[in-house]
């Protein structure tokens, strides 16, 4: 008898899994309980689909980039409203945002707290 597998082990069974995953979500809301079958199958796709992604599709780090424009679109910041907010030229705004340059562990800091933005993702570790 040949072992269970426990884990996808190519892009057809991915595939099959995440049509399967739309088919289940159809069946199971907040108030299936968790014994239903429907929901211990969705349970344990979506573990073996998540086991998949973070070796074949892994999600890296946001950027210092990526989150500035993200909080600058949330907030409704323009360069030069950054700029004044950090207390920097927008030129340095516009370096930073092209990578041409990165905060100085001052500005870092005041880019950390006024935006709300994890110091780690700030200082690039």
């Amino acid at each position: 008898m040949e072992p269970i597998k426990t884990r996808i082990e190519n892009e057809l069974q991915y595939n099959w899994a995440m049509g399967r995953i739309d088919e289940l979500l159809g069946k199971v809301n907040d108030d299936t309980p968790e014994d239903d079958p429907n929901s211990i199958e969705l349970y344990l796709l979506s573990s073996l689909v998540q086991d998949y992604e973070d070796i074949h599709y892994p999600i890296g780090a946001p950027s210092l980039i990526d989150v500035l424009k993200l909080r600058m679109y949330e907030l409704g910041l323009s360069q030069a409203a950054l700029a004044k907010k950090i207390g920097v030229s927008p030129s340095r705004i516009c370096d930073f945002l092209s990578g041409k340059s990165e905060p100085t562990l001052q500005v870092g800091r005041r880019i950390s707290k006024e935006l709300n933005i994890d110091p780690a993702i700030v200082l690039g570790v």
